[in-house]
């Protein structure tokens, strides 16, 4: 599990390196056209020189998604030029928000949304953020591979799809306003800062779960030393954290 943060001011040298030092590992976001909130190119270095992750994510307005799928493909070529222009390498994720209260009857119009914004992302792997319902009903039609569920309207639900949980909002962290969420592999954040890693995280976690059988039938402490220490190696050779 990671520990990230969202939020709508950019960061600067200075949060940058307190969020760092108070352990945080990725920050989500706005990859979206000029705006008060929007990332800039100068923010990604700054970001990726404190040694922080990038989450990107689209959204303009909160119930964007209500525009089906021509929104989805005008949202979906938009975040893929902006993307371009902060250097988000391909292979990682652009979210897109559906941050309001969705209802039953308003799925198959979000489901089109964002299939219609993976349709026109094709370079990158596409994600949604939203309620456990959103998460739930947008992965039950294949409309995208990333999952960022967030506790808002989630009625204490909380998915086992999700890669990433928004679990607090609106407090104040290293001088900013920030939403407080959690991660479990296979995120797709970024950095424009070479990491080194050569391992896919959900390879590594496979292989964990080997190295933890061995380490329950372990019969002494420096055997499970051992693979406890070989876990934690896997772990930073795909990005993860150690544990």
């Amino acid at each position: 599990m990671a520990k990230g943060f969202d939020c709508a001011t950019p960061l600067t040298e200075s949060t940058a390196a307190a969020f760092k030092r108070d352990g945080y590992v990725f920050a989500a976001r706005y990859l979206v056209p000029s705006s008060w909130k929007a990332l800039s190119r100068s923010e990604v270095e700054i970001i990726s020189n404190a040694g922080l992750q990038i989450v990107s994510v689209f959204e303009t307005t909160a119930n964007r998604a209500l525009g089906g799928r021509a929104a989805g493909l005008s949202d979906g070529a938009t975040a893929m030029a902006l993307a371009a222009q902060m250097g988000q390498p391909a292979g990682s994720a652009i979210y897109f928000a559906v941050d309001f209260d969705a209802t039953p009857t308003q799925m198959a119009t979000i489901i089109e949304y964002i299939k219609g914004a993976s349709s026109a992302t094709p370079n990158y792997y596409t994600g949604v953020y939203g309620s456990y319902s959103v998460v739930e009903a947008v992965y039950a039609a294949g409309a995208c591979s990333r999952f960022w569920q967030t506790y808002s309207w989630s009625g204490g639900r909380q998915s086992d799809i999700a890669n990433i949980y928004q679990y607090r909002n609106d407090i104040t962290v290293n001088g900013i306003p920030v939403d407080l969420n959690e991660s479990y592999g296979a995120e797709g954040w970024w950095s424009t800062v070479p990491s080194g890693y050569s391992l896919d995280a959900d390879d590594a976690n496979k292989i964990i779960g080997f190295l933890k059988a061995g380490y329950e039938t372990a019969n002494d402490e420096q055997g499970k030393e051992d693979f406890h220490r070989l876990a934690n190696e896997l772990r930073k050779a795909s990005g993860q954290p150690e544990e």
